[in-house]
Protein backbone atom coordinates (compact mmCIF):
# COMPACT_ATOMS: atom_id res chain seq x y z
CA UNK A 1 0.00 0.00 0.00
CA UNK A 2 1.58 3.27 -0.78
CA UNK A 3 1.95 6.42 1.06
CA UNK A 4 1.77 10.26 0.25
CA UNK A 5 3.92 12.25 2.68
CA UNK A 6 3.35 15.64 2.36
CA UNK A 7 4.57 19.20 3.56
CA UNK A 8 1.95 21.88 3.66
CA UNK A 9 1.47 25.55 4.40
CA UNK A 10 3.08 26.09 0.88
CA UNK A 11 1.93 28.38 -2.07
CA UNK A 12 2.26 26.72 -5.83
CA UNK A 13 2.55 28.48 -8.96
CA UNK A 14 2.72 27.31 -12.55
CA UNK A 15 0.35 25.77 -15.48
CA UNK A 16 -1.16 22.43 -15.30
CA UNK A 17 -2.42 20.32 -18.44
CA UNK A 18 -5.48 18.19 -17.14
CA UNK A 19 -5.31 14.20 -18.09
CA UNK A 20 -7.58 12.95 -20.43
CA UNK A 21 -11.16 11.98 -18.63
CA UNK A 22 -11.59 8.90 -16.65
CA UNK A 23 -15.32 8.89 -17.12
CA UNK A 24 -15.22 9.04 -20.59
CA UNK A 25 -12.02 6.62 -21.21
CA UNK A 26 -13.93 3.87 -19.81
CA UNK A 27 -17.15 4.13 -21.91
CA UNK A 28 -15.09 4.40 -24.92
CA UNK A 29 -12.56 1.70 -24.36
CA UNK A 30 -15.45 -0.93 -23.98
CA UNK A 31 -16.60 0.76 -27.64
CA UNK A 32 -14.16 -0.54 -29.05
CA UNK A 33 -15.64 -4.36 -28.90
CA UNK A 34 -18.89 -3.16 -31.06
CA UNK A 35 -16.13 -3.27 -34.56
CA UNK A 36 -13.75 -5.76 -35.75
CA UNK A 37 -11.76 -2.79 -37.45
CA UNK A 38 -8.91 -0.81 -35.82
CA UNK A 39 -9.95 2.42 -33.69
CA UNK A 40 -7.65 5.11 -32.20
CA UNK A 41 -8.38 6.26 -29.17
CA UNK A 42 -6.11 9.44 -27.90
CA UNK A 43 -5.42 11.22 -24.47
CA UNK A 44 -6.24 7.97 -22.88
CA UNK A 45 -5.11 8.58 -18.97
CA UNK A 46 -2.24 6.30 -17.43
CA UNK A 47 -4.50 5.73 -14.67
CA UNK A 48 -5.01 2.56 -12.78
CA UNK A 49 -8.32 2.15 -13.67
CA UNK A 50 -7.77 2.47 -17.33
CA UNK A 51 -4.97 0.30 -17.33
CA UNK A 52 -7.08 -2.15 -15.75
CA UNK A 53 -9.38 -2.06 -18.53
CA UNK A 54 -7.08 -2.12 -21.17
CA UNK A 55 -5.23 -5.47 -19.71
CA UNK A 56 -8.36 -6.91 -19.67
CA UNK A 57 -9.57 -6.35 -23.40
CA UNK A 58 -6.35 -7.43 -24.04
CA UNK A 59 -6.86 -10.77 -22.64
CA UNK A 60 -10.31 -11.19 -23.96
CA UNK A 61 -8.24 -11.06 -27.93
CA UNK A 62 -8.58 -7.49 -28.39
CA UNK A 63 -5.03 -5.73 -30.27
CA UNK A 64 -3.55 -3.40 -28.19
CA UNK A 65 -1.19 -1.12 -29.97
CA UNK A 66 0.53 1.81 -28.22
CA UNK A 67 1.46 4.47 -30.33
CA UNK A 68 2.54 7.00 -27.82
CA UNK A 69 2.05 7.72 -23.83
CA UNK A 70 -1.47 8.52 -24.21
CA UNK A 71 -2.49 6.86 -27.67
CA UNK A 72 -3.62 3.57 -28.91
CA UNK A 73 -4.84 1.60 -31.54
CA UNK A 74 -7.33 -1.24 -30.67
CA UNK A 75 -8.90 -3.60 -33.04
CA UNK A 76 -11.22 -6.75 -31.88
CA UNK A 77 -11.20 -8.96 -34.57
CA UNK A 78 -9.94 -12.40 -33.14
CA UNK A 79 -12.26 -11.57 -29.53
CA UNK A 80 -11.82 -15.16 -27.21
CA UNK A 81 -15.38 -15.61 -26.08
CA UNK A 82 -14.22 -18.70 -23.43
CA UNK A 83 -12.01 -15.98 -21.80
CA UNK A 84 -15.41 -14.87 -20.17
CA UNK A 85 -16.13 -17.67 -17.97
CA UNK A 86 -12.43 -17.90 -16.60
CA UNK A 87 -11.69 -17.73 -13.37
CA UNK A 88 -9.21 -14.95 -14.45
CA UNK A 89 -12.04 -12.73 -16.22
CA UNK A 90 -13.85 -12.99 -12.97
CA UNK A 91 -11.70 -12.00 -10.44
CA UNK A 92 -10.00 -8.92 -13.17
CA UNK A 93 -13.59 -7.61 -13.80
CA UNK A 94 -14.17 -7.85 -10.82
CA UNK A 95 -11.47 -5.38 -9.70
CA UNK A 96 -12.83 -2.78 -11.54
CA UNK A 97 -16.78 -1.17 -11.87
CA UNK A 98 -15.92 0.41 -15.30
CA UNK A 99 -16.15 -3.48 -16.25
CA UNK A 100 -19.67 -3.29 -16.14
CA UNK A 101 -19.77 -1.82 -19.90
CA UNK A 102 -17.76 -4.41 -21.21
CA UNK A 103 -21.85 -6.30 -21.38
CA UNK A 104 -23.10 -4.12 -23.87
CA UNK A 105 -21.29 -4.24 -27.00
CA UNK A 106 -20.63 -7.67 -26.23
CA UNK A 107 -24.14 -8.83 -26.21
CA UNK A 108 -24.75 -6.36 -29.35
CA UNK A 109 -22.21 -7.93 -31.11
CA UNK A 110 -21.52 -11.96 -29.92
CA UNK A 111 -25.54 -12.39 -28.24
CA UNK A 112 -23.83 -12.74 -24.81
CA UNK A 113 -22.24 -10.79 -22.20
CA UNK A 114 -21.06 -11.79 -18.86
CA UNK A 115 -19.83 -10.24 -15.59
CA UNK A 116 -18.84 -10.70 -12.18
CA UNK A 117 -20.13 -8.27 -9.87
CA UNK A 118 -17.70 -5.07 -9.77
CA UNK A 119 -15.69 -3.29 -7.52
CA UNK A 120 -14.91 0.51 -7.46
CA UNK A 121 -15.02 2.95 -4.93
CA UNK A 122 -16.65 2.41 -1.60
CA UNK A 123 -20.07 4.88 -1.67
CA UNK A 124 -22.52 3.23 -1.04
CA UNK A 125 -25.38 1.15 -3.11
CA UNK A 126 -24.46 1.45 -6.91
CA UNK A 127 -27.28 -0.33 -8.60
CA UNK A 128 -27.10 -2.37 -11.98
CA UNK A 129 -30.42 -3.01 -12.57
CA UNK A 130 -30.76 0.11 -15.11
CA UNK A 131 -28.38 -1.65 -17.16
CA UNK A 132 -30.05 -5.35 -16.92
CA UNK A 133 -33.43 -4.07 -17.09
CA UNK A 134 -32.42 -2.44 -20.69
CA UNK A 135 -31.07 -5.36 -21.76
CA UNK A 136 -34.05 -7.38 -21.31
CA UNK A 137 -36.11 -4.68 -22.89
CA UNK A 138 -33.89 -5.03 -25.53
CA UNK A 139 -34.85 -8.39 -26.00
CA UNK A 140 -31.69 -10.55 -23.68
CA UNK A 141 -32.25 -12.82 -21.63
CA UNK A 142 -30.80 -12.67 -17.97
CA UNK A 143 -29.70 -15.09 -15.64
CA UNK A 144 -27.52 -14.22 -12.24
CA UNK A 145 -25.78 -16.81 -10.59
CA UNK A 146 -25.91 -16.00 -6.53
CA UNK A 147 -23.08 -18.09 -5.78
CA UNK A 148 -20.34 -16.41 -7.61
CA UNK A 149 -22.00 -12.78 -8.37
CA UNK A 150 -22.17 -13.71 -11.65
CA UNK A 151 -24.05 -11.97 -14.22
CA UNK A 152 -24.76 -12.94 -17.88
CA UNK A 153 -27.05 -11.66 -20.40
CA UNK A 154 -27.82 -13.84 -23.99
CA UNK A 155 -29.81 -12.75 -26.92
CA UNK A 156 -30.12 -14.31 -30.69
CA UNK A 157 -31.23 -11.19 -32.25
CA UNK A 158 -31.59 -7.61 -30.06
CA UNK A 159 -34.71 -5.64 -30.97
CA UNK A 160 -35.51 -1.97 -30.60
CA UNK A 161 -38.05 -0.66 -28.35
CA UNK A 162 -39.24 2.54 -26.32
CA UNK A 163 -37.43 2.41 -22.52
CA UNK A 164 -37.74 5.14 -19.87
CA UNK A 165 -35.03 4.38 -17.47
CA UNK A 166 -35.73 4.41 -13.59
CA UNK A 167 -32.74 6.56 -13.34
CA UNK A 168 -30.33 9.22 -15.22
CA UNK A 169 -27.27 6.42 -15.01
CA UNK A 170 -24.28 7.28 -17.00
CA UNK A 171 -22.89 4.20 -17.45
CA UNK A 172 -26.43 2.39 -17.75
CA UNK A 173 -27.43 4.85 -20.63
CA UNK A 174 -23.96 3.85 -22.17
CA UNK A 175 -24.17 0.91 -22.14
CA UNK A 176 -27.88 0.23 -22.97
CA UNK A 177 -27.00 3.28 -26.23
CA UNK A 178 -23.63 0.43 -27.14
CA UNK A 179 -25.97 -3.04 -27.39
CA UNK A 180 -28.73 -0.66 -28.97
CA UNK A 181 -27.12 0.69 -31.79
CA UNK A 182 -26.51 -2.90 -33.39
CA UNK A 183 -30.30 -3.91 -32.54
CA UNK A 184 -32.87 -4.43 -35.14
CA UNK A 185 -34.98 -1.38 -35.63
CA UNK A 186 -35.53 1.36 -33.62
CA UNK A 187 -34.22 2.00 -29.72
CA UNK A 188 -35.98 5.13 -28.18
CA UNK A 189 -34.21 5.84 -24.35
CA UNK A 190 -35.97 8.41 -21.91
CA UNK A 191 -34.52 9.61 -19.03
CA UNK A 192 -31.10 9.23 -20.67
CA UNK A 193 -28.21 10.94 -19.16
CA UNK A 194 -26.18 13.51 -21.60
CA UNK A 195 -22.82 13.97 -19.56
CA UNK A 196 -20.11 15.46 -21.91
CA UNK A 197 -18.83 11.90 -21.57
CA UNK A 198 -21.94 10.37 -22.95
CA UNK A 199 -22.03 13.10 -25.81
CA UNK A 200 -18.39 11.77 -26.49
CA UNK A 201 -19.33 8.49 -27.08
CA UNK A 202 -22.42 8.92 -28.97
CA UNK A 203 -20.73 11.16 -31.53
CA UNK A 204 -17.89 8.64 -31.73
CA UNK A 205 -20.52 5.71 -32.45
CA UNK A 206 -21.65 8.02 -35.28
CA UNK A 207 -18.53 8.21 -36.77
CA UNK A 208 -18.54 4.70 -36.53
CA UNK A 209 -22.03 4.04 -38.53
CA UNK A 210 -24.13 4.41 -35.74
CA UNK A 211 -27.32 6.04 -36.34
CA UNK A 212 -28.13 8.56 -32.78
CA UNK A 213 -30.79 11.23 -32.63
CA UNK A 214 -31.11 13.27 -29.62
CA UNK A 215 -27.34 13.39 -28.35
CA UNK A 216 -27.10 15.80 -25.20
CA UNK A 217 -30.81 15.70 -24.71
CA UNK A 218 -32.44 13.13 -22.10
CA UNK A 219 -34.29 11.66 -25.39
CA UNK A 220 -32.36 9.30 -27.82
CA UNK A 221 -33.37 7.66 -30.80
CA UNK A 222 -31.38 4.87 -31.97
CA UNK A 223 -32.03 3.42 -35.08
CA UNK A 224 -29.56 -0.13 -35.45
CA UNK A 225 -27.62 -1.00 -38.44
CA UNK A 226 -25.99 -4.28 -39.38
CA UNK A 227 -22.36 -3.25 -38.57
CA UNK A 228 -19.97 -0.66 -37.56
CA UNK A 229 -16.67 0.52 -38.76
CA UNK A 230 -13.18 1.44 -37.16
CA UNK A 231 -12.69 5.80 -36.21
CA UNK A 232 -10.25 8.01 -34.58
CA UNK A 233 -11.27 10.12 -31.07
CA UNK A 234 -9.91 11.77 -28.80
CA UNK A 235 -10.97 11.97 -25.01
CA UNK A 236 -11.69 15.17 -23.56
CA UNK A 237 -10.26 16.80 -20.91
CA UNK A 238 -11.30 15.34 -17.09
CA UNK A 239 -13.17 17.84 -15.68
CA UNK A 240 -13.41 16.30 -12.24
CA UNK A 241 -9.41 16.67 -12.30
CA UNK A 242 -10.23 20.48 -13.48
CA UNK A 243 -12.19 21.44 -11.00
CA UNK A 244 -9.34 19.39 -8.63
CA UNK A 245 -7.05 22.07 -9.37
CA UNK A 246 -9.43 25.07 -9.45
CA UNK A 247 -10.35 24.07 -5.82
CA UNK A 248 -6.21 23.20 -4.87
CA UNK A 249 -5.39 26.98 -6.11
CA UNK A 250 -7.90 28.30 -3.76
CA UNK A 251 -6.93 26.83 -0.73
CA UNK A 252 -3.30 26.84 -0.98
CA UNK A 253 -3.54 30.73 -2.14
CA UNK A 254 -1.68 29.94 -5.64
CA UNK A 255 -1.61 31.33 -9.03
CA UNK A 256 -2.40 27.92 -11.36
CA UNK A 257 -2.96 28.33 -15.12
CA UNK A 258 -5.32 24.99 -15.85
CA UNK A 259 -4.38 24.76 -19.70
CA UNK A 260 -6.64 23.73 -22.41
CA UNK A 261 -9.91 22.65 -20.11
CA UNK A 262 -12.61 22.46 -22.73
CA UNK A 263 -13.99 25.34 -21.04
CA UNK A 264 -17.76 25.13 -22.92
CA UNK A 265 -17.75 21.08 -22.20
CA UNK A 266 -17.81 22.61 -17.80
CA UNK A 267 -21.67 22.92 -17.84
CA UNK A 268 -21.88 24.77 -14.15
CA UNK A 269 -18.73 23.53 -12.42
CA UNK A 270 -16.77 27.06 -12.93
CA UNK A 271 -19.98 28.91 -11.71
CA UNK A 272 -20.46 26.54 -8.90
CA UNK A 273 -16.89 27.68 -7.47
CA UNK A 274 -17.38 30.92 -7.86
CA UNK A 275 -20.20 30.85 -5.90
CA UNK A 276 -17.82 29.58 -3.18
CA UNK A 277 -16.32 33.06 -3.95
CA UNK A 278 -13.16 31.81 -5.70
CA UNK A 279 -11.91 34.21 -8.55
CA UNK A 280 -12.15 31.82 -12.02
CA UNK A 281 -10.72 33.72 -15.05
CA UNK A 282 -10.75 32.14 -18.65
CA UNK A 283 -8.44 33.49 -21.07
CA UNK A 284 -8.89 31.24 -24.22
CA UNK A 285 -9.81 27.40 -23.67
CA UNK A 286 -7.16 27.99 -20.24
CA UNK A 287 -8.05 28.73 -16.81
CA UNK A 288 -6.24 31.26 -14.59
CA UNK A 289 -6.84 31.13 -10.87
CA UNK A 290 -4.93 34.45 -9.61
CA UNK A 291 -3.48 33.94 -5.59
CA UNK A 292 -6.53 34.39 -3.38
CA UNK A 293 -4.16 36.11 -0.77
CA UNK A 294 -7.06 37.74 0.89
CA UNK A 295 -9.16 34.55 1.12
CA UNK A 296 -12.49 34.09 -0.94
CA UNK A 297 -16.56 34.82 0.58
CA UNK A 298 -19.46 32.33 -0.05
CA UNK A 299 -22.02 34.16 -1.65
CA UNK A 300 -25.11 33.33 0.16
CA UNK A 301 -28.63 33.76 -1.65
CA UNK A 302 -30.22 36.72 -2.34
CA UNK A 303 -32.71 36.49 0.66
CA UNK A 304 -29.59 35.93 3.09
CA UNK A 305 -30.18 32.10 3.42
CA UNK A 306 -26.77 30.15 3.74
CA UNK A 307 -25.91 28.63 0.28
CA UNK A 308 -26.35 25.13 -0.84
CA UNK A 309 -24.56 23.48 -3.26
CA UNK A 310 -26.03 20.22 -4.27
CA UNK A 311 -25.00 17.53 -6.90
CA UNK A 312 -27.79 16.22 -9.68
CA UNK A 313 -27.97 14.58 -12.97
CA UNK A 314 -25.87 16.43 -15.77
CA UNK A 315 -26.21 19.73 -16.73
CA UNK A 316 -26.60 19.72 -12.77
CA UNK A 317 -23.06 19.76 -10.54
CA UNK A 318 -21.60 16.60 -10.80
CA UNK A 319 -21.19 14.87 -7.62
CA UNK A 320 -17.98 13.82 -8.20
CA UNK A 321 -17.27 17.47 -7.06
CA UNK A 322 -18.57 17.63 -4.06
CA UNK A 323 -15.84 16.59 -1.85
CA UNK A 324 -13.43 19.35 -3.81
CA UNK A 325 -16.33 21.70 -2.55
CA UNK A 326 -16.48 21.11 0.75
CA UNK A 327 -12.99 20.69 1.27
CA UNK A 328 -12.56 24.03 -0.26
CA UNK A 329 -15.19 25.61 1.52
CA UNK A 330 -13.46 24.58 5.26
CA UNK A 331 -11.04 27.82 4.62
CA UNK A 332 -14.04 30.34 2.97
CA UNK A 333 -15.48 32.99 4.41
CA UNK A 334 -18.86 32.00 5.66
CA UNK A 335 -20.89 28.87 5.69
CA UNK A 336 -22.56 26.14 3.69
CA UNK A 337 -24.45 22.94 3.23
CA UNK A 338 -23.50 20.45 0.99
CA UNK A 339 -25.93 18.38 0.12
CA UNK A 340 -24.85 14.82 -1.24
CA UNK A 341 -28.26 13.50 -3.16
CA UNK A 342 -27.03 10.63 -5.33
CA UNK A 343 -24.73 8.88 -3.21
CA UNK A 344 -25.37 7.75 0.69
CA UNK A 345 -21.78 7.42 2.22
CA UNK A 346 -19.13 9.87 0.34
CA UNK A 347 -19.32 12.31 3.20
CA UNK A 348 -17.64 10.05 5.82
CA UNK A 349 -14.41 11.65 5.18
CA UNK A 350 -15.03 14.58 6.78
CA UNK A 351 -14.22 13.02 10.23
CA UNK A 352 -10.67 13.55 8.90
CA UNK A 353 -11.10 17.12 8.24
CA UNK A 354 -12.47 17.58 11.78
CA UNK A 355 -9.74 15.81 13.18
CA UNK A 356 -7.40 18.62 11.23
CA UNK A 357 -9.65 21.75 12.35
CA UNK A 358 -11.98 21.71 10.10
CA UNK A 359 -15.47 23.05 11.23
CA UNK A 360 -18.15 20.24 9.57
CA UNK A 361 -21.04 19.33 11.12
CA UNK A 362 -22.52 15.80 9.38
CA UNK A 363 -25.82 15.87 10.04
CA UNK A 364 -26.80 12.89 7.97
CA UNK A 365 -25.12 10.88 5.27
CA UNK A 366 -25.31 12.69 2.85
CA UNK A 367 -25.47 16.62 4.21
CA UNK A 368 -22.42 18.02 5.63
CA UNK A 369 -23.01 21.82 7.16
CA UNK A 370 -19.25 23.70 6.80
CA UNK A 371 -18.20 26.76 8.80
CA UNK A 372 -15.01 27.93 7.21
CA UNK A 373 -11.80 29.31 9.08
CA UNK A 374 -11.46 32.88 6.42
CA UNK A 375 -7.92 31.31 7.06
CA UNK A 376 -7.59 32.75 10.67
CA UNK A 377 -6.57 28.93 11.52
CA UNK A 378 -4.73 26.70 9.44
CA UNK A 379 -5.86 23.10 9.02
CA UNK A 380 -3.26 20.79 11.30
CA UNK A 381 -1.21 18.09 9.81
CA UNK A 382 -2.02 14.55 10.49
CA UNK A 383 -2.18 10.60 9.72
CA UNK A 384 -5.21 9.69 7.23
CA UNK A 385 -6.51 6.77 4.95
CA UNK A 386 -7.76 7.52 1.21
CA UNK A 387 -11.17 5.76 1.17
CA UNK A 388 -12.12 6.52 -2.41
CA UNK A 389 -10.75 8.43 -5.32
CA UNK A 390 -12.67 11.84 -4.60
CA UNK A 391 -12.36 11.98 -0.78
CA UNK A 392 -8.30 10.78 -1.51
CA UNK A 393 -8.15 14.01 -3.86
CA UNK A 394 -9.52 16.24 -1.22
CA UNK A 395 -7.76 14.87 1.36
CA UNK A 396 -4.61 15.54 -0.89
CA UNK A 397 -5.66 19.28 -1.21
CA UNK A 398 -6.34 19.83 2.56
CA UNK A 399 -3.05 18.37 3.38
CA UNK A 400 -1.02 20.51 0.97
CA UNK A 401 -3.43 23.91 2.82
CA UNK A 402 -2.36 22.10 6.57
CA UNK A 403 0.22 23.38 8.79
CA UNK A 404 2.46 20.74 9.37
CA UNK A 405 3.47 16.96 7.30
CA UNK A 406 0.97 14.78 6.51
CA UNK A 407 0.57 11.09 6.12
CA UNK A 408 -2.11 9.62 3.43
CA UNK A 409 -1.93 5.81 2.94
CA UNK A 410 -4.16 3.72 0.53
CA UNK A 411 -2.56 6.52 -2.29
CA UNK A 412 -3.56 3.39 -4.76
CA UNK A 413 -7.50 4.70 -4.88
CA UNK A 414 -6.35 8.29 -5.73
CA UNK A 415 -3.95 6.62 -8.47
CA UNK A 416 -6.98 4.98 -10.07
CA UNK A 417 -7.88 8.54 -11.10
CA UNK A 418 -5.33 10.64 -10.75
CA UNK A 419 -2.26 10.64 -13.54
CA UNK A 420 1.49 10.69 -11.79
CA UNK A 421 -0.24 13.35 -9.42
CA UNK A 422 2.63 13.41 -7.30
CA UNK A 423 5.37 14.40 -10.05
CA UNK A 424 2.60 17.24 -11.59
CA UNK A 425 2.29 18.96 -8.28
CA UNK A 426 6.26 19.09 -7.47
CA UNK A 427 6.66 20.44 -10.85
CA UNK A 428 4.33 23.67 -9.28
CA UNK A 429 6.23 23.52 -6.53
CA UNK A 430 3.98 21.17 -3.83
CA UNK A 431 6.22 19.54 -1.40
CA UNK A 432 4.73 15.53 -2.04
CA UNK A 433 6.69 12.27 -1.86
CA UNK A 434 6.15 8.82 -2.24
CA UNK A 435 6.50 5.98 -0.38
CA UNK A 436 5.92 2.61 -1.84
CA UNK A 437 4.88 1.08 -4.87
CA UNK A 438 2.90 2.62 -8.31
CA UNK A 439 0.64 0.16 -9.82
Amino acid sequence: MGTFIIEGGHQLKGDIQPQGAKNEALQILCAVLLTDEPVRIDNVPDIIDVNKLIALLNNLGVKVTKNSSDSYTFQADEINLDFLQSEDYKIQGRGLRGSIMLVGPLLARFGKGYIPRPGGDKIGRRRLDTHFEGFIKLGATFRYNREEYFYGVEAEELHGTYMLLNEASVTGTANIVMAAVLAKGVTTIYNAACEPYLQQLCNMLVRMGAKIDGIGSNLLKITGVEKLGGTKHRILPDMIEIGSWIGLAAMTKSEITIKNVAYDELGIIPDTFRKLGITINRVGDDIHIPAHENGYEIQNYIDGSILTISDAPWPGFTPDLLSIVLVVATQARGSVLIHQKMFESRLFFTDKLIDMGAKIILCDPHRASVIGHDFKSSLKATTMTSPDIRAGISLLIAALSAKGTSTIHNIEQIDRGYQNIDSRLKAIGAKIERVGSQF
